[in-house]
């Protein structure tokens, strides 16, 4: 009986042993920098890094770009009320002063002749 427990106890043993071995075979194939799962964490890795200098870049741009879009709309809405008040400036100068402040202005609405219907269409 001693002896059937010593061959399981040696049987178990090889088992782990060639389990331990095919183990450390797949360990050292996942870890090597030229094949395998170490080459591609290595190129993720180096991607990594070229991404986030290229965010930083275009983060830089981009701040860049508000600051000069702040500025020219700021300059444009200075135009604006500028030319604004040298509308509304010119409008009060142009009006006429009414003749006779009684009489309501009428719109004549005239219809298109024929002729200029059909240079239209």
């Amino acid at each position: 009986m001693a002896f059937i427990a010593d061959m399981l106890l040696i049987a178990g043993a090889l088992c782990v042993a060639a389990y331990c071995y095919v183990l450390a075979k797949r360990l050292k194939r996942f870890g090597t920098l030229e094949s395998g799962m170490g080459s591609a964490i290595a190129v993720l890795s180096a991607q990594v890094d070229d991404l986030t200098k290229a965010l930083e870049q275009a983060r830089g741009t981009a701040q860049d770009s508000v600051s000069k879009l702040v500025a020219l709309t700021d300059r444009a809405e200075t135009a604006a009320e500028n030319l604004e008040a040298l509308l509304g400036a010119q409008h009060d100068s142009l009006l006429p002063e009414p003749t006779d402040p009684d009489r309501r202005i009428r719109f004549v609405r005239r219809r298109a002749t024929r002729s200029s219907v059909e240079a239209a269409e």
